[in-house]
């Protein structure tokens, strides 16, 4: 299934898009569609970060490093 979302721009940004969807040979929709997806999962990401700071710090987890070598 597919929704529609129409959206106003200001002109320069509706500009910048209209020349980077052309230099990378794509249409702004998809360029938009992908802006979304990307802001949507680091959004996810900075909560689940946040939510979970308290129990890697009482693991003694206080950097990246630290939880990615616990994960990894």
């Amino acid at each position: 299934m597919r929704s529609v979302l129409s959206i106003s721009l200001p002109d320069k940004i509706a500009r910048e898009l209209e020349r980077f969807a052309r230099s990378q040979g794509r249409n702004k929709s998809d360029v938009v569609k992908e802006s979304i997806s990307i802001y949507l999962w680091e959004s996810r990401f900075a909560a689940a970060r946040i939510s979970l700071g308290a129990r890697a710090k009482k693991k003694g987890m206080v950097t990246d490093e630290d939880v990615f070598k616990d994960v990894s």
